[in-house]
C-alpha cells in the first residue's frame, strides 16, 4: 500500500511542537525547480569543479541534501519527471520514454491524459490549493491553474517555440506575463524566459505549488559533455536565474531542487555486432546505446566474454535483482543485460562503424544502478532541518514534496 504523507507529521518528526507544526503547515508553499541533467556530482564536487553557483551552494549548505537520487529506468527526462510528481516507476505511471512508440504516432507524451498514476497537481487541486507549472513535461491539459506546458513544434537547443507554448497554455497567461515583461514573448522559450514566467507567477498569483523545469544545462551537457567549461557556464547562468527567482518567492516558500538523471561523458561508440563478427560467436544481441541485451544463451556467453576481457566497451553484467527492481516488466524477456564501460556507448545499428566518436560528448539514459550516476534532490526553507542524508530513490520524492503541502498522497 502507498504511504500517505502529512506535512504536519513531517514537521513533528523534525522536532517541531504541535502548535508550531500546525502554524507552519498552514502557511508553507512549495517551489520545485528541476535543473535538467543536474548530476549530483555538480553539487558534491562544486569546489573541485570551480563552479560559481552561490545560490545552489547556499541551498545545499542551509538545507537538506540527499547524497544522490537513484533514478528510474529509463533515466531520461519525461519518465523521470513524471516519477518525481507521481512517486511510481515508469512501468506504473505509463510514461515509458520521451517519445511514444511509433505505433502510437511517435510524438512525445505531451498530454496528462496519458498518465496512469495521479500527479501532485491533482492532489493539490483536491485539497483546494493553487498550482502553476512552467515547461514541466506531460502537463498539456493538466488540472493546473497557471500552466505553460512543455510543448513544441520547433526547438533551438534547450529553447522551444513560444507559439506552441502559448497554444497549449492557460488562456491569456502569455499576454499577462508579456505586459509585465516586454521581453518575454520572444521566439524561443529558453531558461531566461522560463525564469520570467516563474517570477511573474510567484509575485502575482502566489501558487501553493509551482513546478519549474530548467532545460538549457541539459542541452549544453549533451553537446559538450558534463562537467566541462561550457556545461558549467550554463549551470552558472541557471544559478543566476535561480537567484532572481528566490528573491521573488513569497514568504513561507519551501524550495526543492530536483533533477531527472545523472550525466556521463561519452568518448567512443562501439558496434557490438562488429565485435561479434570478429569473434565468430553466435547469438542475438540487442543494443540500446546505454544498454546491451542478450536475447539467448549464445549472446549472453559472448557479452560475458567481452565484459571479462574489457573489450568492445562491455562493462558490468546487471544482476537479476537489479533488473527486477528497476524494470521487472519491460526487460524481463532478455537472458542477460550489460552496461557499457565508463565513457562508452553501444551503436544502435548493425551497419554502424566498428568504433566512432559521437557527435555529442555527453549523454544519459544509463542504467539507474550505475555507480556514481545519480540525480539531485535538496530541500530548503523555514521548516527544513539542515544536513546531508544518504542517497534516496526517485520514487520517494513525490511523498517528500506532498508532505510540505500537507497532502495525503497519492490521492485516490
Amino acid at each position: 500500500m502507498a504511504r500517505a504523507f502529512s506535512r504536519r507529521s513531517l514537521l513533528r518528526a523534525a522536532g517541531w511542537g504541535a502548535a508550531a507544526a500546525a502554524r507552519a503547515a498552514a502557511r508553507l508553499r512549495l517551489l520545485v525547480v528541476s535543473i535538467d541533467g543536474l548530476d549530483h556530482r555538480y553539487l558534491r564536487d562544486s569546489d573541485k569543479l570551480g563552479l560559481r553557483i552561490p545560490n545552489l551552494r547556499r541551498l545545499r549548505d542551509e538545507g537538506r541534501w540527499a547524497g544522490g537520487v537513484v533514478g528510474v529506468h529509463p533515466t531520461v527526462t519525461w519518465p523521470s519527471h513524471t516519477t518525481i510528481v507521481t512517486g511510481v516507476t515508469p512501468e506504473r505511471h505509463g510514461i515509458l520514454s520521451n517519445n511514444r512508440p511509433a505505433a502510437e504516432g511517435g510524438e512525445r507524451y505531451w498530454f496528462t491524459s496519458l498518465l496512469k498514476a495521479p500527479p501532485l497537481w491533482d492532489a493539490a487541486a483536491q485539497a483546494g490549493l493553487k498550482t502553476a507549472a512552467i515547461h514541466w513535461p506531460v502537463t498539456v491539459g493538466a488540472r493546473i491553474d497557471w500552466n505553460l506546458p512543455e510543448y513544441f513544434r520547433r526547438r533551438q537547443g534547450g529553447g522551444m517555440d513560444m507559439d506552441s507554448t502559448e497554444e497549449k497554455a492557460t488562456a491569456g497567461l502569455v499576454a499577462r506575463i508579456s505586459r509585465a515583461y516586454p521581453s518575454f514573448p520572444q521566439e524561443w522559450v529558453d531558461d531566461r524566459v522560463r525564469a520570467l514566467a516563474t517570477i511573474y507567477l510567484l509575485q502575482h498569483e502566489k501558487p501553493d505549488l509551482t513546478l519549474l523545469h530548467f532545460i538549457d544545462h541539459d542541452d549544453a551537457a549533451h553537446q559538450h559533455g558534463p562537467f566541462t567549461t561550457r556545461a558549467n557556464a550554463v549551470l552558472e547562468l541557471t544559478d543566476e536565474l535561480l537567484g532572481l527567482i528566490l528573491g521573488a518567492r513569497p514568504e513561507g516558500t519551501v524550495v526543492a531542487i530536483v533533477s531527472d538523471h545523472g550525466f556521463e561523458r561519452v568518448d567512443k561508440v562501439v558496434n557490438l555486432w562488429a565485435a561479434q563478427r570478429k569473434r565468430g560467436q553466435g547469438g542475438e544481441i540487442a543494443s540500446f546505446g546505454t544498454l546491451a541485451a542478450a536475447k539467448d544463451a549464445g549472446a549472453a556467453e559472448l557479452l560475458r566474454t567481452l565484459s571479462a576481457a574489457g573489450e568492445a566497451g562491455v562493462g558490468r553484467e546487471i544482476p537479476s535483482e537489479e533488473v527486477q527492481r528497476f524494470a521487472p516488466t519491460t526487460l524481463r524477456s532478455y537472458t542477460a543485460l550489460f552496461e557499457p564501460l565508463p565513457h562508452f556507448q553501444f551503436a544502435r545499428y548493425r551497419e554502424a562503424p566498428e568504433e566512432t566518436v559521437p557527435k555529442g560528448r555527453g549523454d544519459h539514459g544509463y542504467w539507474p544502478g550505475r555507480a556514481d550516476y545519480r540525480a539531485t534532490f535538496l530541500l530548503w526553507g523555514e521548516s527544513i532541518r539542515r544536513g546531508g542524508t544518504p542517497e534516496v530513490p526517485m520514487t520517494s520524492l513525490a511523498g517528500e514534496l506532498a508532505a510540505i503541502l500537507d497532502l495525503r498522497f497519492p490521492a485516490h
